[in-house]
């Protein structure tokens, strides 16, 4: 979030906190001076009745700060104090749940393998994720974005003898408001003009969203209706007990189990690998696939193991390919002048700010960019593109080993009968080439036979210091008879290293294979074409298969069987259902002369890349009826008698005896894939990457590197996706947190024991330091003359929100839907009564029956604003309902006339809620 809307947020607070002043005059603190009575354990609070004065009570940790009546001056001063101190604590609870949310998502991002068997019987192996998307956000990704509140509740009732407080509870209800109203309204604003985003899961939204209301019905109907002023053990267990019903019931939805399963669906491939769509209300599919998951056999249909609990990922991603191929051409005609590794860092980027991700991946880049720790997709952008061509180099250095391998380069070779002699190149290469080498070579019969066509050869080459290339000649036999082509072999073996002292030579086996080897190939072959015939036309294969990235491709047609006398090949393309004129490649056509004795000649054609993930196209390349070229048109005759030389007739004579003809392959197919290379790249691109890995760690070494590192915060979504330059607002905060970021990286590192370890750690010191906060905000209300109840809802609340609403503001603008931004808001609303409260006030009143007394809550305040939030809260949802209209298209965004007038009513509910719960706690309004 900009820190023009930040900024915004807390001129509203201010607005809100003169407004109490004002409306309590002020009144000066006062010592604690009365003690509960231990039959009626009153509310422990900062004066929560009409009139008197506000009293300082002793905190859980800290003091009263003495005298307790001090000057205006002084006043003034504490009040600073406590509200730095209540700023520079609010930032440390935000990095611990940082490290907190971190260990969540390695939890929740646990993975396993199942296969799947298609209809046809095709067996693919994917891996799945263990936690059930939705029972990890009501359940561990609630409790992280909602710790301090529910801790701070938790804390302050155990602190204080069981005694009930204000602060706690205001802060769940005042926080609510704030993640209802001022979340929501920003998420609404924040979405780009003629955009707009929806709730995927429906069912779950309703659900949860139902909860998050009843759960505050609930809490005035214990205050106020079924036990005014009391709390009894059924009471606050059967709160408790309302969050794993709300977990199941969501669960219930999201699985389509009980009467969701008679109801029609079907699935669609999503956007990014690894995940289904469901669509509601659709006929289903007909077709089924087979799980096989330790071992056991499910069927598609039972709906158990299609999503939900095993996060069942997509079997046909055919359209995330093709779109990051369309990214990946995009990128390409935007930015010509950037290299490969640009590239693939800017398509990286593009992907992981389509990739679908949790809460508790928002939280934690919120948390990073506000704090000046980096905006963690970018940096694993440029993290993967410096890898990718690190391993480029790492293989280039793999090819200059210790070792020199000695092989043929090429390994085959052609050459006529008549030529006399067929060279074959020896090549050393790697390894250390001052030495000097030597390698045995000898010649092998194939369908050539030593002594007839070719001369038996066997000897030494030695490779001198500095040489790199030697040449092996093999003389060929030349006969008048006609003959198939035919071919023998050349192999290396021993290859030895010669140390040279004292004047003499002396050779030492390589046995090791440590300083020099054979290469491959070590085996070269020569084939041997006849001369004695005008040749047998064809290509090498019938079908060929080439990459569209290959530019101009070439085809050799070969003349075997014979070589003598000149003779024209004709040749044209034709298409197939790869088409021609430029579309996939360009029409060629024309006619190939073929001298005496050549072998081969080549035919270009130019293949057009359009840059397809997947291609699968062919044409065809023929060849037409061979004709000897005679004399008279080789010299450009006009007709008229020929006059042949003796020679001239005698080539004649020979050339009628065998003339041209076609081969077995006249037609070849050509067959244009897509490119390797392009398509290697998307195929890294689209592999999902779990974003446990970019914002866990894996070693307490990783974690002071972090601490101590500043990077750019910029989460501006510009075109480049580049990792930019820290800013001064990343500087000054990076200094302003560093304390903290080094004390919390003594953490146990998110790797360790699945993240469990880190989880326990987190949770502890939020403990601690939601304690702390509770005190700095009890000392600094009553040091200003405000109320537990009030200093609640307006300054903790906003405290413990301001990280939730970066992560909901990035989540709106990134994700593709409005789940992960407003979606989660009701399901962390419900979870703050259900364990907030439920924990808090179940021990309270346990303790309290023990001792034979009551466990007693003033309904005023809390009732009160737990009944405007409520009443709040159905105009909200009513709202978002109403946007899903095709007029405006979602929850999210929309037409900026119903945008701007969205966030106006959300804003305008919260002010109008801290105006009325501050003028009710200051007996302005008569509370219940």
């Amino acid at each position: 979030m900009g820190q023009a809307g930040t900024s915004s947020l807390f001129f509203t607070s201010q607005l809100a906190f003169l407004f109490t002043l004002i409306s309590s005059g002020i009144p000066p603190p006062v010592a604690a001076g009365s003690t509960l009575t231990g039959q009626s354990n009153s509310t422990l609070n900062n004066q929560t009745k009409c009139g008197g004065s506000t009293e300082c009570v002793k905190g859980v940790i800290l003091p009263i700060w003495e005298p307790v009546n001090p000057a205006f001056t002084d006043r003034i001063a504490r009040a600073t104090i406590y509200f730095v101190a209540l700023a520079y604590m609010f930032l440390g609870v935000s990095i611990i749940a940082d490290r907190f949310m971190a260990s969540i998502e390695v939890i929740t991002s646990q993975e396993r393998q199942i296969t799947i068997k298609k209809p046809n019987g095709e067996k693919v192996t994917t891996t799945v994720r263990v936690w059930n998307e939705t029972v990890s956000n009501l359940t561990l990704m609630a409790l992280g974005s909602s710790a301090p509140e529910i801790l701070l509740s938790v804390v302050e009732v155990c602190g204080h003898n069981f005694n009930a407080g204000e602060l706690g509870p205001n802060t769940i209800v005042g926080s609510a408001a704030f993640n209802m109203f001022v979340i929501i309204g920003l998420c609404v604003s924040v979405i780009p003009d003629g955009e707009h985003r929806k709730v995927k899961h429906l069912r779950v939204f309703f659900i949860t969203a139902t909860w998050s209301i009843f759960a505050y019905i609930w809490l005035y109907l214990i205050l106020a209706v079924i036990s005014p002023g009391i709390v009894e053990i059924w009471e606050g267990l059967l709160t408790l007990f309302f969050f794993p019903l709300c977990v199941g019931f969501a669960y219930v939805a999201d699985r389509r189990l009980l009467f969701y399963k008679y109801m029609y669906k079907r699935y669609r491939a999503g956007r990014q690998k690894g995940m289904i769509i469901e669509t509601e209300g659709h006929p289903q599919l007909p077709s089924k696939v087979d799980i096989e998951m330790d071992g056991k056999m499910f069927n598609s249909n039972g709906e158990e193991y299609m999503d939900g609990a095993m996060g069942f990922q997509e079997l046909d991603d055919e359209e995330s390919r093709r779109e990051m191929a369309r990214i990946l051409k995009e990128l390409k005609q935007k930015h010509p002048e950037k290299e490969m590794e640009q590239l693939i860092e800017l398509a990286n980027y593009q992907v992981l700010t389509q990739q679908q991700k949790s809460r508790a991946f928002y939280r934690c880049q919120a948390t990073r960019i506000m704090t000046g720790a980096g905006n963690v997709l970018k940096k694993h952008a440029a993290d993967q593109a410096k890898r990718a061509v690190q391993q480029d180099i790492c293989l280039e250095v793999s090819d200059n080993n210790f070792s020199s391998k000695i092989f043929f380069d090429p390994g085959t070779y052609q050459c006529l009968e008549n030529c006399g002699a067929v060279a074959l190149n020896v090549v050393r290469r790697g390894g250390d080439l001052t030495s000097t080498v030597s390698v045995d070579y000898r010649t092998e019969d194939g369908t050539a036979n030593a002594g007839s066509d070719y001369q038996f050869t066997e000897g030494t080459v030695v490779f001198k210091p500095g040489e790199t290339e030697k040449e092996i000649r093999i003389d060929i036999i030349d006969d008048d008879i006609f003959e198939e082509d035919e071919h023998f072999l050349v192999h290396l073996s021993n290859v030895k290293v010669i140390s040279e002292g004292f004047g003499s030579e002396h050779r030492e086996s390589n046995h090791l294979d440590t300083l020099a080897g054979l290469g491959l190939p070590c085996t070269a072959m020569v084939t041997i074409f006849d001369d004695d015939h005008a040749g047998i036309f064809t290509f090498e294969e019938p079908v060929m298969t080439v990459s569209e990235s290959i530019g101009m491709m070439e085809v050799k047609v070969i003349r075997t069987s014979g070589a003598r006398g000149m003779v024209v090949v004709p040749y044209k393309t034709m298409e197939g259902t790869a088409k021609g004129g430029g579309e996939d490649f360009e029409d060629t056509h024309g006619v190939l002369e073929f001298d005496n004795d050549e072998i081969f000649k080549t035919i270009q054609i130019n293949i057009i890349d359009d840059e397809e993930y997947e291609k699968n196209k062919k044409f065809f390349l023929e060849v037409g009826e061979p004709r000897l070229l005679e004399m008279s048109e080789r010299k450009g005759g006009e007709g008229g008698e020929e006059i042949l030389t003796k020679k001239e007739a005698e080539e004649r004579r020979i050339a009628e005896m065998g003339r041209p003809m076609l081969g077995e392959n006249v037609k070849l197919e050509v067959i244009i894939e897509e490119s390797y290379e392009f398509k290697s790249t998307v195929d890294k691109l689209i592999k999902k990457t779990n974003l446990a890995l970019l914002i866990g760690t894996n070693s307490w070494r990783q974690q002071f590197v972090e601490a101590i590192t500043v990077s750019s915060g910029d989460d501006d979504e510009d075109e480049c996706g580049e990792e930019k330059m820290p800013s001064c607002f990343d500087y000054v905060m990076h200094f302003l947190t560093v304390f903290w970021k080094l004390l919390f990286a003594l953490v146990p590192p998110t790797d360790y024991w699945s993240g469990w370890a880190c989880f326990v750690v987190s949770i502890s010191i939020i403990g601690l330091l939601t304690a702390l906060i509770g005190d700095l905000a009890s000392h600094f209300g009553c040091t200003v003359g405000l109320k537990d109840s009030v200093t609640a809802v307006v300054f903790v609340a906003l405290g413990t929100s301001v990280p939730d609403t970066f992560a909901s503001k990035v989540a709106a603008i990134q994700d593709q839907y409005a789940d992960a931004s407003i979606g989660n808001v009701t399901g962390s609303n419900a979870v703050n009564v259900f364990l907030g409260i439920g924990v808090a006030w179940s021990i309270a009143a346990i303790y309290h029956q023990s001792q034979g007394r009551w466990f007693r809550v003033d309904p005023g305040t809390l009732a009160f604003s737990v009944t405007l939030f409520t009443v709040f809260a159905f105009v909200c949802v009513a709202v978002l309902m109403y946007r899903r209209r095709p007029e405006i298209g979602g929850e999210l965004g929309g037409p900026r006339v119903y945008k701007v007038l969205t966030s106006c009513l959300f804003f305008s509910l919260w002010l109008m809620y801290i105006i009325f719960s501050s003028l009710e706690a200051y007996c302005h309004i008569k509370a219940f």
